[in-house]
């Protein structure tokens, strides 16, 4: 008997492809973020904790920490600069931070009711500061504040003729001359939000309201102030964050070094010195807990204000 031919081109079996599961798709699509956010965000924060309760001097290796317990915190409670950065950050956060909003939300609705044309341009103008670069913003405010030729002087010396004034080394005038940068810089941000929040409340209830006699004021307290609401907590809580972790303009402004008797030093300032000044890792660590935990209540207790807890019948 005759072998079978064989086909000359045998078909190959169909290879099975191995293929990422569906429900791993966002995992792998979100990985170079979550990669980045666990080396560069993660990890400080644990190893933050974790020096909290040390002693190291970065000079001296890993090998050199040494557990000390507490002993961090009671330094951080017991120090008195320490106290003192947190009074220059609470006086520059209110100093700051309630002007923004009692100015942004009366300038948002003049904006919304008058301009139609010009309101982009008018609210770009005011949003610049905010991306503009804080180096920017704190050089040129020192060249402003200048004892012998900055503007601010000679615009009030024309008002009331006198000595200038030194903002840049007097302790008393060093905290307004901040909070002056601070609430330009961040009123503009304000003012987009609440405009935003502006373009959301229906025109009935104004128009209700105009029927019902109602005047301008009495509609800005009824209507507008409850319907921001929302929005108003939305940026006292980033304000409150914000102030307590004010670094840049007071840094540049008063040379890192915190001005005379330290009156321009916040705690974020303070925090860089005792790590990078004072090569005290373990206490700066443990004051910048102590810092996290003050935010936490500062935010628990605007989550309150704005949202009472409700009787039940």
């Amino acid at each position: 008997m005759s072998a079978v031919p064989q086909p000359l081109n045998p078909i190959a079996p169909p290879r099975v492809r191995w293929q990422v599961p569906r429900a791993w798709t966002p995992y792998l699509l979100l990985s170079p973020f979550l990669l980045l956010f666990a080396v560069f965000g993660v990890f400080p924060l644990l190893f933050s904790l974790w020096l909290a309760f040390q002693s190291w001097e970065p000079t001296s290796g890993l090998s050199a920490m040494r557990f000390v317990g507490l002993e961090n915190f009671a330094f951080a409670l017991q120090d008195e600069w320490f106290w003192k950065s947190l009074g220059n950050t609470g006086w520059l956060a209110l100093a700051s931070g309630v002007p923004q909003h009692l100015v942004a939300i009366p300038l948002a609705c003049f904006i919304h009711a008058t301009l139609r044309r010009s309101r982009n341009a008018m609210v770009g103008a005011y949003f610049v500061p905010y991306i503009t670069s804080t180096v920017a913003i704190a050089i040129l405010f020192s060249s402003l504040f200048s004892t012998d030729y900055g503007l601010v002087n000679a615009a009030l010396g024309l008002l009331w003729p006198g000595d200038p004034v030194d903002w840049l080394n007097d302790p008393e005038r060093i905290k307004p001359a901040i909070a002056i940068i601070v609430f330009w810089r961040y009123v503009g941000f304000n003012l987009v939000l609440y405009l935003a929040a502006l373009q959301t409340i229906p025109k009935d209830l104004y128009e209700a309201a105009t029927i019902d006699g109602a005047s301008r004021l009495q509609q800005f307290f009824y209507i507008t102030l409850p319907s921001l609401k929302p929005m108003i907590f939305f940026g006292v809580t980033l304000s409150v964050v914000g102030g307590l972790q004010l670094f840049e303009e007071p840094f540049i402004l008063t040379g890192g070094r915190g001005g005379s008797d330290q009156a321009g030093m916040t705690t974020a300032i303070y925090l860089y010195r005792m790590a990078f000044d004072f090569n005290d890792f373990g206490a700066a660590s443990a004051m910048s807990w102590l810092l996290f935990v003050l935010v936490v209540a500062l935010t628990w207790l605007t989550f309150r204000l704005f949202n009472p807890r409700r009787g039940t019948a």
